[in-house]
């Protein structure tokens, strides 16, 4: 078995939602962790087009640690987005259509905050999504890659519905039901 077929998500965590804001259709999910990573070993994987590729939920034409437009394609939307990276200063701020991330050098590595402004209603698939997508980013950063998990793939896990329902729990929201249609692997 591959390091990919022992991946388990664990519990829930380090997640909560900002509900303010003049749009109510989208709520801002804040997302932090720790990584054993330096700052910019951390921004190097969030702004290269072939780090992106391994970790992230999308991918882009272009480095994103430019301030400029870039093409950013969604695993689950084939369509790529023209997308406005309005803030890059190398390697702790980076801001891009509706995210915003935060990097910290901490004790030990560095302390990354994620702000994702989702639609309310799937606010918790967010976040399950967000927290496997970390959990591939450290271990790409420690040298063990075990590939991109996103969209589709990461809901056939079975922890995807535990983890979707405990940060649903935490939010006080309803969780999104999904199914894999019939002719999907599982």
């Amino acid at each position: 078995m591959s390091d990919r077929q022992h991946y388990t998500p664990g519990p829930a965590y380090g997640a909560q939602v900002n509900k303010d804001g003049e749009d109510q259709s989208k709520w801002t999910l804040v997302l932090v962790r720790h990584l054993r990573h330096s700052p910019q070993k951390v921004w190097q994987a969030l702004t290269d087009p072939a780090h992106l590729r391994e970790w992230a939920p999308f991918v882009t034409d272009a480095n994103l640690g430019t301030v400029g437009t870039v093409n950013l394609t969604w695993v689950a939307a084939p369509t790529p987005l023209e997308t406005k990276v309005t803030r890059a200063e190398p390697p702790t701020l980076l801001e891009y259509g509706d995210l915003r991330w935060q990097l910290e050098a901490v004790a030990g590595g560095t302390r990354l905050t994620l702000w994702h402004k989702i639609d309310r209603h799937f606010i918790s698939w967010g976040a399950a999504g967000w927290h496997i997508a970390f959990d591939v980013l450290d271990r790409l950063l420690s040298g063990t890659p075990i590939g991109r998990i996103a969209g589709a793939d990461a809901m056939k896990f079975d922890a995807w519905q535990r983890l979707t329902a405990e940060y649903a729990k935490q939010f006080g929201v309803e969780s999104p039901k999904w199914s894999p249609s019939p002719n999907q692997n599982s």
